[in-house]
């Protein structure tokens, strides 16, 4: 274990709602935690040690920052790795290391990694322009999506016929065979310095049908016995193969003929463990803590199941946010809000979520459907 003591320094790149979580778990440990966004209202910004405004990908704000630092960690990846390279060299610990940050910002690397290590995943191509998905229309129908800065449903065209290249990117990018699948799943992993490796149980995501955020999340995921360890043995050799330190979301396919693909990874708490706050032994957020600080990993056992619902900002309103609704679903027994302390709604905007718990997943999916339709964020 990392001998941190009382004025250890930790700086966290990025400022949002989960590094928001991340500091209220470390609040246990008496952690020194320093914050860099470039927002100035970010939901940390009362939250951590300092807080300071600043862009995460100018090479200079990001080496000035980590200089203070003992340990830098993420709560995005899209950050300024050369800053860190550097830092790194200079003797400061940065977890997840900045050569994997590096690879998972673009998607050509990601999908490259897979197959140079064996790690199933949908076939692809590379390409430099849209006019490049008319050298492969044997792929389609695909998904074109850019090699960097992606996020959220942005950054990724739907190319079902020749007809639709015109809505690919003229950027670097890549055309991934569209996969026929029967559900998402996600397996949250966790490696620490020692190697030690500890998975959180595979959950099941369902999206929104046009905006390409999740919607829903449950925990366990309905799938077999048999595909749970195999989906846990993919995160897993996915994390040691890349000799990640921290946690890490590992988004997979189930396919209609039972296969498990990797879709992508991201090398930070991540959405589909929201509800391990309430729902297991040890949350993803205190699971990331401990790793980067080389702890003991802690236990990832579920004490029930567990649900969560994204709180998205209603379309048509933009302005100060105002949470209808919340009160009534507060009455329903089992659902823990969590608000991002975000003060301006826009539409689809995540806002916060809700984690539901249920002795049943049937009565997690009665409960998450009246919580979606009972909170309604307006301005």
């Amino acid at each position: 274990m990392e001998h941190f003591y009382s004025d250890y320094k930790i700086g966290m790149l990025g400022g949002g709602q989960l590094g928001r979580m991340l500091l209220q778990a470390a609040v246990d440990y008496n952690l020194e935690i320093h914050v860099l966004d470039p927002d100035s209202d970010a939901p940390c910004k009362n939250w951590g040690t300092s807080f300071t405004t600043g862009s995460l990908t100018d090479f200079d704000t990001v080496y000035q920052f980590g200089k203070e630092m003992d340990l830098i960690t993420i709560e995005i990846e899209n950050v300024n790795v050369d800053a860190l390279k550097k830092l790194q060299k200079e003797g400061t610990k940065v977890y997840p290391q900045p050569e994997i940050i590096e690879m998972i910002q673009d998607k050509r690397l990601q999908k490259e990694f897979y197959i140079k290590n064996n790690i199933p995943t949908a076939p692809f191509v590379r390409t430099e322009t849209k006019e490049d998905i008319l050298k492969h229309l044997d792929l389609l129908p695909a998904v074109h999506k850019l090699g960097k800065e992606g996020y959220d449903g942005k950054g990724v065209q739907l190319i079902n016929t020749k007809n639709d290249i015109a809505k690919g990117f003229d950027k670097p990018g890549l055309l991934e065979k569209k996969i026929d699948f029967a559900k998402e799943l996600s397996v949250i992993v966790a490696r620490n310095k020692d190697g030690q490796i500890s998975a959180f149980p595979t959950v099941e995501m369902v999206f929104h049908p046009t905006h390409n955020l999740v919607e829903f999340l449950f925990s366990p995921a309905e799938i077999s016995e048999e595909l749970h360890k195999k989906a846990e043995k993919i995160a897993r050799g996915v994390i040691n193969d890349i000799g990640l330190v921290g946690i890490l979301a590992v988004e997979m396919f189930l396919t209609t003929e039972g296969e498990i693909l990797v879709n992508e990874i991201a090398p930070r708490p991540h959405n589909s463990g929201h509800q391990t706050i309430q729902a297991n032994y040890t949350s993803q957020y205190e699971q990331h803590l401990r790793a980067i600080l080389n702890m003991p990993l802690g236990a990832t056992t579920q004490h029930c199941p567990a649900a969560m619902v994204n709180l998205l900002g209603e379309p048509g309103y933009v302005g100060s946010a105002i949470f209808e609704g919340l009160e009534e679903a507060l009455n329903i027994e089992g659902v823990y809000p969590h608000l991002y302390g975000k003060k301006i709604t826009k539409p689809f905007r995540k806002m916060g979520h809700v984690t539901i718990l249920d002795k049943s997943i049937e009565g997690l999916k009665k409960k998450s459907d009246e919580v979606k339709n009972l909170i309604k964020i307006i301005a």
